[in-house]
Order: structure tokens, then sequence, then C-alpha cells
């Protein structure tokens, strides 16, 4: 048992009694006055034990000494109740065997790790049933325990009921398991307990363990079933604590022990993977720790506010390349991984010792195979004589993940183990070896998920070790609320994206890109570029730059030819530039679509660069990738492989017109000819450049039914669930500000705003077009949401509503919220390059409330003429761009235009 230092600092149980003695033994306190003194007492011992506690974690940071010592005051304050309750309150001065009762400490608080704000789960256990005094001691008990503010768990049962329960419910059996007695008559525990283990454990390990392993999973598949998530849950998360009690159980069940040292002995562990398991157990307390106290309740959520301020309690600081927090997360994964790898150690100790079925099931069977490709097959999973196999030739270690993916059998966690004690065998002359480096790219460009062997060489350490610059990612956080996963964990998903447009799981999804992956020469020169478009994050600088290098010293040693190296690098290079173009830039500009052409240069590097675009954006997380992001980078391919094969080129500006008015003429063939005109008349050339031809067809039928009706304003909407998009049309008489208005109705009503095309008809009359999402990045298409979005498009419009005090409102509260924690260094930079007619303003900033309302409204008073929007959000960062021209239609082209623009745009965004 866990030795804890001056305990009576903590809480001294003797002197605490003779004071509660005092208090039951003054004639003064009648029977309320006396409980509510007694209570009064043990609120602030409890407060003072809690206290030095604390004081003590702050000093240390050691989570084992914590834990153990909240429990040690736990069990202190709990005797001090029963032994007031027993001899003041209901004693027996000569109990009867059936008025015996123990009380017995169950769940973490059994196991005696208690997490400050931790629930306190109690057993009151009985002989035979439960007895009159018996019920008053535990309900005095409770109330006391409540009224001290404590979340109790309890339950009153006899040893008979005990066993019953825990032979039919796998929980209570576990809670059973990690009992440990309390206080009161331990001969009933000691009873309880030899029947229990002689009962219910003897002989029933194999289906404990599967159970105990099928709760594992079940539970790691509902957290998301990664230990790479960016938000992790210290307690239930994969590779948290809950993980580490499995073994716990599971070891307590098989062997009848109370700490993984005692394994060691039992040769299941050697002595390195014993102290590993303590270490990554105290530093998961220590994390827990920290959650607790500094939100001040029960909270095991790794939240990125918590992060930054519990890797500053833990001492970690910024180094160049990485800040203290992004370092006390990479420490973190790299814990809950070590968590994976002691698990699979312990089930292969577990599985040599029984010689039972496996613990761990792989898909595929071969069975009466005893060898395949030199490594034997044993309980239907791949393994190699003994560690000398890897020693005296590592290449094996690479060939063994290649075979059992070929041959879709798992590997041998006993042989797992091996691997992981065979890594520095995987060196300089490994790496530079031409057969390895071969093997390894089968491996990478297998035609059936790659990615999963890929995470299990990951998982191993190899792939870190094969690939040097890989290692430097894995468990690399980035620390923003648009990535999901690790740098390694998202390369790994990215990879395995790529396989599945490639197979055609995602034709539904992503079309164009699984079109065009049939058509790709250099199928491996894009799987490597998809292996390598991350890998210099983290080093400071650009890291597309810095990857490009990386890719220019690792392709030649991976076996590729000088031009496939150069095509790797180029995508590593220009891996971010096909979302940027898509995502920041109006499409219908020509300028866009050529200076894009020139980057890209060849129609095998669009396909190839589109491919990579997908795989990269739908690995970032759930829910990033939409209708809306495909649409748009389908547009830009489209555009560009009509330019790069001379298409777009060959129509001019006024020929492309000319189609657009003759394919409309063709749609309203039944309207009467000077309606027709009188529609095309009212057109600029912009208009007819910036929407296809069914949306011409839908703004000639608003504009002819608002004047046929008279109306003022109008709010059109459509919904199109293929782009994951609401189209809002507004036509109304335009005026200033006009965009700054429907930016604010739009924030009042929770629509985001992605695209926006602004165009006055030559009546005078504005023709609005903006496509927006919900907050899921889904369509905008809840009805009364919509109903009142155009209701109050129209009341703002008109000015019956005036958004920016209730806008301000909500702004306030926002920068309490917990992505304030991020910080996001305003940005306004002023292109006059990328466009032909207009000046290109893109304005970063961090993501609130009215962001859009307070931009357009600096521009309006400025007097910009807003032509498009194209707004993008990744995580906290919002990323708006606009092509504007001044009051007199022309480019910004004065110096102090300039300054004034920029100046005026930063204070606006400036609001956290």
């Amino acid at each position: 048992m866990y030795k804890i230092r001056k305990q009576r600092e903590i809480i001294d149980r003797k002197k605490v009694f003779a004071e509660l003695e005092a208090i039951a033994n003054d004639p003064e306190l009648k029977s309320f006055k006396q409980r509510t003194a007694v209570l009064n007492k043990l609120k602030s011992v409890l407060e003072a034990g809690r206290a030095v506690i604390r004081a003590r974690f702050e000093e240390s940071n050691s989570g084992q000494d914590t834990v153990f010592s909240n429990s040690f005051l736990m069990d202190q304050i709990v005797r001090l109740i029963h032994d007031f309750a027993t001899t003041f309150e209901y004693p027996l001065h000569n109990p009867t065997n059936e008025q015996r009762m123990s009380v017995v400490a169950v769940g973490g608080y059994g196991r005696g790790d208690m997490a400050p704000h931790s629930d306190v789960d109690i057993l009151f256990l009985f002989p035979y049933k439960q007895t009159a005094n018996g019920e008053q001691v535990v309900e005095f008990i409770l109330y006391m325990l409540w009224d001290l503010g404590l979340k109790v768990g309890h339950a009153t049962r006899s040893v008979e009921d005990c066993l019953r329960m825990g032979k039919q419910d796998i929980t209570i059996r576990t809670n059973l398991l990690e009992s440990r007695f309390v206080w009161g008559d331990e001969e009933t525990y000691k009873l309880f307990r030899a029947r229990f283990m002689d009962e219910l454990v003897k002989g029933s390990g194999i289906e404990f363990i599967e159970k105990k392993l099928g709760e594992r999973d079940e539970r790691h598949t509902r957290m998301g079933d990664s230990r790479y998530v960016v938000e992790p849950n210290v307690k239930d998360g994969k590779g948290g604590l809950r993980d580490l009690h499995t073994l716990f159980w599971i070891g307590k069940y098989l062997y009848r022990v109370n700490s993984p040292m005692e394994l060691v002995d039992l040769k299941v562990l050697t002595r390195k993977e014993a102290l590993g398991f303590l270490k990554a157990q105290n530093f998961l307390w220590a994390v827990r720790c920290w959650l607790h106290y500094l939100s001040d309740r029960e909270e095991d959520r790794l939240t990125f506010d918590m992060q930054r301020e519990i890797a500053n309690r833990l001492g970690y600081t910024d180094h160049a390349g990485a800040s203290g927090v992004e370092r006390f997360m990479k420490h973190y994964y790299l814990m809950v991984k070590h968590v994976g790898s002691l698990t699979r150690i312990f089930c292969a100790a577990l599985e040599e010792s029984h010689q039972r079925r496996p613990l761990i099931r792989f898909p595929g069977k071969l069975f009466g195979t005893k060898e395949i490709d030199g490594f034997e097959l044993r309980n239907e999973r791949l393994t190699v004589e003994s560690l000398d196999v890897f020693k005296n030739d590592p290449i094996k270690i690479l060939r063994l993940f290649l075979v059992a993916h070929q041959n879709r059998v798992g590997i041998h966690p006993e042989t797992l183990r091996w691997i992981t004690q065979s890594l520095k065998y995987v060196d300089h002359k490994l790496q530079n070896d031409p057969d390895a480096n071969e093997v390894f790219l089968e491996i990478l460009t297998q035609r059936d998920s790659p990615d999963v062997t890929l995470r299990k060489m990951n998982e191993a350490g190899v792939l870190g070790r094969f690939i040097p610059d890989f290692g430097r990612v894995v468990a690399q956080m980035q620390y923003d609320m648009y990535h999901t996963y690790t740098v390694d964990e998202h390369t790994i998903r990215a990879i395995g994206i790529l396989n599945q447009i490639e197979t055609g799981e995602l034709a539904e999804d992503a079309p164009v890109a699984t079109r065009i992956m049939g058509q790709v020469i250099s199928r491996r020169v894009l799987y490597v570029a998809v292996l390598l478009h991350d890998i210099a994050k983290g080093r400071g600088g650009d890291h597309s730059e810095l990857g490009a290098k990386v890719a220019e010293k690792l392709c030649p040693r991976l076996g590729l030819s000088p031009a496939d190296t150069e095509t790797v690098a180029w995508l590593v290079k220009a891996h971010l530039w096909m979302s940027l173009t898509a995502f920041k830039r109006d499409l219908n500009d020509p300028s866009t679509i050529r200076s894009f052409a020139d980057l890209v240069q060849s129609q095998e590097r669009l396909r190839l660069l589109l491919c990579l675009t997908v795989a990269d954006i739908r690995a970032v997380g759930p829910n990033i990738w939409n209708g809306w992001k495909a649409t748009l980078l389908r547009e830009l391919y489209y555009a560009t492989d009509d330019m790069l094969s001379g298409g777009l080129n060959a129509d001019s500006r006024d020929s492309r017109v000319a189609n657009a008015q003759a394919a409309l003429r063709e749609a309203l063939k039944d309207w009467p000819e000077k309606d027709i005109e009188d529609f095309i008349e009212r057109g600029y050339p912009s208009y007819w450049l910036s929407f296809d031809t069914d949306i011409h067809v839908h703004h000639a039928h608003l504009t002819h039914e608002a004047r046929k009706s008279g109306a003022d304003i109008t709010v059109d909407v459509r919904i199109d669930a293929d782009i994951d998009a609401t189209e809002i049309t507004v036509h109304c008489t335009d005026h200033p500000g006009l965009f700054s208005q429907i930016a604010g109705a739009m924030a009042l009503c929770g629509a985001n705003v992605v695209d926006a095309k602004i165009l006055t008809l030559a009546d005078g009359m504005a023709l609005d077009t903006f496509f927006i999402q919900d907050t899921n990045g889904e369509a905008f298409n809840d009805t009364a949401k919509l109903e009142r979005l155009r209701e109050t498009l129209e009341k703002v419009i008109s000015g019956q509503i005036r958004p920016s005090q209730e806008i301000q409102r909500r702004q306030t509260k926002d920068n309490k919220h917990r992505t304030a924690v991020f910080k996001v260094e305003p940005n306004v930079i002023i292109d006059n390059k990328a466009s032909r007619t207009h000046t290109v303003i893109e304005i970063t900033a961090r993501d609130r409330q009215g962001l859009l309302y307070d931009i357009t409204r600096a521009l309006r008073d400025l007097s910009m003429q807003i032509a498009s929007a194209r707004i993008s959000t990744f995580g906290e960062r919002a990323v708006d761009v606009f092509y504007v021209k001044d009051v007199f239609g022309l480019k910004i082209d004065s110096r102090t235009k300039f300054v004034q623009v920029k100046e005026t745009l930063t204070q606006a965004i400036r609001n956290d």
C-alpha cells in the first residue's frame, strides 16, 4: 500500500474524534445543534485536509500522492462518521452476528485513487440481511456525507447479494473486485472476499478478460476510437486512465496482484514495462487532478483552455518551433500511445500463460497454415521464433508488416513486443537499404487500406524510426480548433482516404476525385506526397516549403526517380494552393483561374493536386468536408483543366457574355421577347459571368414577379442539399451599406455566410446572392429559422431593426468562450495583382459573432463597393476575402488609401 507522508498534517483522526466526543458529551447541545456542530467540525477538517493535499500537489505535481491522499482523507472522514454514529447515536454494546457491518470502498475509491472531485462509492456490507440498527447507521453516514457536499454512490447488500449480483453483472463484479475494507467489522469483509475469489473469480478469467476488453473497445468507439483527438478525455479516452484500470482489473482477477510491480515477479511484465505503467499512470493522474482543481468540479476532458493552463502548471515552456502547450500535449499523446503498447504486451503475456483462444481477434483466418513467407502463423497471427530474428535480419521487421497485410492476418502481440525492443536495429543502415525502402513503398501503396498497417507500424514505433522525419511529427499536436488529430494520425488518415478514393468508396461524396484517380499516371508519387505533405510541421517557418526540401532528400532514398522526386516535392510545396484558391478567391474571375493554371502547369499535376487536396481536407476531422467545399474545388478543377487544355482562353469575355445571354433566351423561349430583352439589358457583363444559366433563369423570374407585385424588398430562399448550402437572394433598391445590413441580419439569425455575389442592375436595384450554412457546415434549412431570417432581413433592410446593439452584446459574451484561448493575430492584406478589375482584400481574424457585419460596416464607411466575398472559417480562425472597388468604380491605387483601408479594417476586427 502506498505510504502517505505526514498523514496527520492532512487529518489527525484521533484528535478529531476526541473533539467530536466533546461535542457529543456537551449537555448544552441538543440533538439538532449537536448534529450541526458535528457537521461543521467535519466540514472544517475536510476543507483543511483538502487544502493540505492541494498545496502539496501544487508543489510536487505528483498525481500519485494526490489521489492516494484524497482516498486516505476520505477513509478518515468515513471512519469518524461511522464511529460517531455507532458510539453516540445508535450504539450496540454487544452486537450479534446479524448486526455486524463492514464499510467497503468500491470503484476508484476502492482502488485508492481518488481525484479531487471524484465520487465516493461505498458498499455497506452485512453478513445477512440489513438490520434496523444497521439501517439507522447507514442513513446517518450517508446524510452526513451528503451534507458535506460529497457525491456519494452507495449500495447496501448482504454477502449473498453481492455474490449473486456479481455473478450476473460484470460491472458489479468489477466494482467488487477492486473493493477495499475501510471500517467496521473486518471479519465480514474477509468472509465476503474469500467467497468472492473462490466462487466468482476462480475459473472465470477468460470470460472476464473478454468482457472487459469488449467494454474497452465499445468505450473507444464511443469516444472517437483514436488516442490523438485534440481535446482528449483523460479518463475514458483511448490510452487514458480507464485503459490502465482495465489492465489493473485483469491482473488482479487472474494473478491476485495489487500492483504492476508484482507482475514483474510473475514474468508477465519486465521491470521496465511495469515502471512505464506507473509513469504513465502518475502522469495521467496529475493531469486529471489539475483538471479537477482548475475547473472546481469533476472534469475529465482536456479542453483547449485547460491545456494551456495545465501545461504552464506542469512546467512546460516554449521551445524553438513548439509552444509549451504543444510540448505538453505531445508528451500526453506519447504517454497514451505507451498505454496502448502496454495493453498489447499484457494481452500477449496473458495468452502465453493461459494458452487459450486469442484475447484479441483479427479479421481473416488461415486455418491449417503453419508458415507464410518465412514467418510462423500461430493462433491466426504471424510471429517469429525469437527476438534474435530481428537482430540478425532487421528488414524482417518491415516484411512482417507487409506479409501480415497481404494475407489479412494479425501480428502476435508478443512479436510486437519484440519489435519494440528491436527498434535500435532500424538504424541508418536499414533506412538506406534499397530492399527495405522497396518493402516500405509496397506497404504504403497497397491497394486495400494501407493506413491500417501504417497505423500499426506507427503504434509500434517503426514508422517514425524508419522515416526519422516522420518521427518528428509523431504525437505533434496542432493547437487549434480546426485540426482534430495529431499530425501523424492526420497523415495516416489522409492515406486511408486517398485509398478510399481510389477504390471508389467515396464516389458519392467526391465524384470528381474518384473519376480522375483512375487517370493518374503517377500513383506511387501521389501516395508518397500524401505521406510527406505535413512532414515539416512544428519546425517553425512555412511547413510546405520546408516539407518540399525534406521530400527532395527522402524520395531518392525511397527509390523514386529524379522526375518523380521533383513532382512529390512540388505537391508537398503546393498542397495548400488548391484549397486556398477555391475557398478564398472568386472563381468567376478569369484572373483567378489563369494564375492558378500558371502555378499548376500540367493536367497531370492538377489531377494529383486535387486528389491530395480532397484527402487532406477530409482527414482534418469530422464535418470538415461538405458539399460546399466539394463544389468550389470541382469548379476550380474544371475551369483550370479547361484553361490548361486551351478551352477557357478560346472564348473572349464578350463571347462568354453573349453565350450566357443566348442560353437564357433558350431557357425562357416561352417568355415575350420584350421581357427577356428587358432583363438582359439590366444586367452588366459581370453579372452574366458570375452565375450559370439556372441562376440567371431564377433571377429573371424573381425580378419579374417583384416588378409585377411592386414589392420593395424580396427575399428568396433556395435550399441546395447537394452543396450543403442555402441560397439567399435579396432584391431591393441598392444603397450604401446594404451588404452590412444583410450580414447583420444573418448574424442575428445564426446563419454563416460562405459566399456572396453583390450586384447592382442597370435600374438601380440590388440583386445580391448569398450562400449560407448553419453552425455544422450544412444547409441552413430549418423552416422556422428560415422564416425568421426572411423577416429579419426585411426589417433590417427597411430600417426597422438596427442589428449593431444585439451583435455587440453577443460579442461580449463570445469573448468568454473557450475559443478565446487561441491567439489569432489580426491581419489585412490588400492585393491588386489577384484580379484585373478589382482590389482583393484578405482579412484574417479570430472568428466571432458579427465579424462579417463589423468588416462590411467598415468597408461601407470607407466607401468601398463590394462585388463579391468568400467567407471561410478554419476552427477559431476566420479568413474573409472581398473583391472591391472604390467609390469611382476603380481599384485602390493610392498609398494613402491603402493605409487608411488597412488601419480601419484592422481596428474593426480587433474585438478581443
